[in-house]
């Protein structure tokens, strides 16, 4: 048997996590500024960068545009991370819709930390969404041990689950 997972239904679930996090971080900016260990950032706000960034950058990869400067990206307000978060998610939709996009094309492209890459379409959009995804999690042990407690269930089961 052969399971595909939609894309969409991982946007969905990437789309949702990361409203949980605008919500936390818009509700206690003050986590911004915990320190952070996590991909050699030294503050939660540059982690979330981080995250934005690269949801940003393979997004405009994926679309053929010129790709934003990492260091532009600003990271000084929940509301300025989520817009960055709103513009690649806003890139990403049209590619989704769209059935004569080829996923299956390689593309190459220059990391900031592994050099220069070629990988499909596809790979880098599964990337794109676990990525964020991954660190959402890191972020989540961190927070906790700062005294903040996400409320929400974080697991891609609570996507689309009804309580009984």
């Amino acid at each position: 048997m052969s399971l595909n997972i939609p894309a969409t239904d991982l946007l969905h679930w990437n789309d949702q996590t990361a409203a949980h996090w605008r919500d936390l971080l818009i509700a206690h900016p003050e986590i911004l500024a915990l320190p952070c260990d996590i991909r050699n950032a030294q503050t939660v706000a540059q982690l979330m960068q981080h995250i934005v960034a690269v949801e940003l950058r393979f997004a405009q990869r994926l679309a053929s545009e010129p790709e934003s400067d990492y260091n532009t990206i600003p990271y000084d307000s929940a509301e300025a991370l989520f817009a960055t978060h709103e513009r690649a998610l806003n890139l990403l939709h049209p590619l989704l819709a769209d059935a004569a996009f080829n996923w299956s094309t390689e593309i190459e492209f220059q990391t900031l930390t592994a050099g220069r890459l070629r990988a499909s379409r596809r790979t880098i959009l599964v990337h794109l969404l676990m990525h964020s995804i991954r660190h959402y999690a890191q972020l989540a042990t961190l927070v906790r041990t700062h005294g903040f407690t996400p409320d929400w269930a974080m697991d891609y089961l609570m996507t689309d689950v009804e309580r009984v």
